[in-house]
């Protein structure tokens, strides 16, 4: 199947129209776990936010770009590959921390389950234009603080309003440059693997 076939057959994800499947285990596996690294290697672009617990990180970001590209069932592998790793005390959760105990794990789950549903927005082509990519980071965003934001307020003991000034509203600003950085880069990407085939 060409580039451009891959690209134009609804259901079709990013890895599927740049990756197509000869051994489709291997490149599966492969995509789960590059997801994984790529997420923990974005926890580590980390800035923390004054009277916050939860630190600005590419994680978020990488997380919500791995499920577009891989899919709902990919980009749940792959997070959930992510998460459990770091449980089990590898340090690539934000600011180079592990395990479930901290107060922002809970926005790790978030994530988990957001990389699950942007990748299956992206499956009914939610990542091809600018306004629907979005609208699908946004859901992703959304979706990752529904769980964060309870967590957040359940493990420090707060209120719901309190842990949303401090683990929400701060990071408005960013979550619009990462979705305005989506945006672009995403239907770009759509556009030159049509060229190229």
């Amino acid at each position: 199947m060409s580039t451009v076939s891959a690209a134009a057959t609804p259901g079709t994800v990013l890895a599927d129209a740049v990756f197509p499947a000869r051994r489709v285990l291997a490149r599966d596996t492969a995509l789960v776990i590059g997801g994984a690294v790529l997420t923990g290697l974005a926890a580590q672009i980390s800035v923390p936010v004054p009277g916050s617990p939860v630190p600005v990180t590419g994680q978020t970001f990488a997380a919500l770009l791995v499920g577009t590209s891989l899919g709902a069932r990919r980009g749940f592998l792959s997070l959930a590959l992510y998460t459990l790793v770091g449980m089990a005390g590898v340090p690539w959760f934000a600011e180079g921390s592990s395990g479930a105990a901290m107060p922002s794990f809970g926005y790790v789950l978030g994530m988990l389950l957001a990389a699950t549903v942007v990748g299956a927005l992206a499956r009914r082509g939610g990542d091809r234009g600018v306004l629907r990519t979005a609208g699908t980071m946004a859901v992703g965003s959304a979706v990752t603080y529904a769980v964060g934001v309870p967590y957040l307020a359940l493990a420090t003991h707060i209120s719901l309003g309190e842990a949303v000034a401090a683990g929400l509203t701060p990071f408005l600003i960013g979550d619009a440059l990462k979705a305005a950085l989506a945006m672009g880069a995403l239907p770009a990407a759509w556009k030159l693997l049509g060229r190229r085939g």
